[in-house]
């Protein structure tokens, strides 16, 4: 019988993990029970996936405020720091800056305006219209900023963020100044001292901040990466990527796991002889329309993949090849013609205009964001998915 369905995601629902957890050998058992359960078979280049949590968890990836602060004072002086660009989050933000807070004695919170990085508003485009505001240019204070729009409260969390994340900066001991600026050089008008919280821009920024004459730059990533009194720590990342856990405490993006995917893709090939591909993944790479909120708050959305994940996908568009090459052709023809074109494709088709409007996307990237939707955030307690046919085209029996 001909095949019927393609690509199916699937949530695979595993233990709670804790620190010390073996994640090759849950990860393997829990692939394979939920397989005996409901009776499908592994194949070849079928997707293991593994959401960053758990491996951050089982590694036991967590530090303190207090960790936080120490290193804040270490590298920035502990005076007045700016703190820049970050992204209006409780869960992903507030208590990296309650620990940045705890090491400075003021802090000049500048906020990109009318929303952060990731899409999270303070305002609407119209509101700033018809206040006749410039984004790219005005610097508004905190007085400018109440008198021309009162209290903005984010249209999902009910949270005014300005005045939440100064109630945490001044909880924590610091003097608290707000500015709204979207240049990153403003911010040397108040301190030479500075901290940019922005996630991808954050590379651009430093080297603004350099050329404008800072004294001491730190990203987000240039936090916490080696440990504080034994605490977790990420070389690669700092505290970009992390989450909360506890009100003092947050777990950051996994360290190096690159070995944990080809030890869990090595147990799945002996266990079964497929060939598995395997990865990490966080947030997903996509944009809600409603909110217009970037999904992805992580620096990467994969930190660590199998080799066969790496690269784009190479696939042409089947309503060009119908309406176009074959559109005089119909049923089992173009069936037929097409499935000859796919079987006779070159392995690069960039430039092609048969694969024109094809994701030119990684591949990590979109399968890391069908993870993330199939996964959710909240309780469906399936940090594992496993992702079948995704290989798979028109062809493919």
């Amino acid at each position: 019988m001909e095949r019927r369905v393609g690509t199916v995601s699937i949530g695979i629902r595993g233990p709670i993990i804790r620190e010390g957890d073996n994640l090759v050998d849950i990860t393997v058992e829990s692939v394979l029970e939920a397989a005996k359960s409901e009776g499908f078979e592994l194949r070849d280049r079928d997707v293991v996936a593994l959401t960053e949590s758990i491996v951050a968890r089982s590694q036991g990836n967590y530090v303190s405020v207090q960790d936080i602060a120490a290193d804040v004072k270490s590298k920035l002086g502990g005076g007045t720091v700016g703190v820049i660009f970050p992204i209006l989050s409780r869960n992903r933000f507030a208590i990296n800056l309650k620990g940045i807070a705890m090491g400075c004695k003021k802090v000049v919170l500048m906020l990109s305006y009318p929303s952060d990085e990731v899409g999270n508003a303070l305002l609407t485009y119209d509101q700033l219209d018809e206040a006749g505001i410039n984004p790219y240019t005005d610097v508004l204070t905190l007085e400018k900023y109440r008198e021309l729009f009162g209290e903005n409260k984010h249209e999902f969390t009910g949270v005014d963020y300005v005045q939440y994340y100064s109630d945490i900066i001044t909880e924590a001991g610091a003097e608290v100044e707000v500015i709204f600026a979207n240049q990153a050089k403003t911010i040397l008008d108040y301190t030479d001292c500075v901290i940019n919280c922005d996630i991808h821009t954050r590379v651009r920024t430093k080297r603004l901040l350099r050329e404008g004459g800072a004294k001491a730059v730190c990203g987000l990533d240039d936090i916490m990466t080696a440990p504080i009194n034994g605490s977790g720590y990420n070389e690669k990342y700092g505290l970009l990527g992390s989450n909360k856990s506890t009100e003092d405490k947050i777990k950051l993006f996994p360290q190096e796991c690159k070995q944990l995917v080809l030890d869990i893709q090595s147990q799945l090939l002996e266990k079964t002889g497929k060939h598995v591909e395997v990865m990490v993944y966080g947030d997903g790479a996509f944009k809600d329309p409603q909110g217009k909120i970037w999904e992805l708050a992580d620096p990467v959305v994969s930190p660590a993949f199998t080799d066969g994940l790496v690269g784009t996908p190479n696939e042409l568009k089947l309503k060009y090849l119908a309406d176009n090459d074959f559109a005089n052709l119909s049923g089992a023809e173009l069936k037929e013609a097409i499935s000859n074109s796919i079987k006779t494709k070159q392995d690069n088709l960039v430039g092609n205009m048969a694969s024109q409007g094809t994701t030119p996307r990684q591949l990590t990237d979109l399968i890391g964001s069908l993870c993330d939707l199939t996964s959710g955030s909240g309780d469906k307690g399936t940090p594992i998915i496993l992702i079948q046919g995704y290989f798979d085209n028109f062809t493919t029996n």
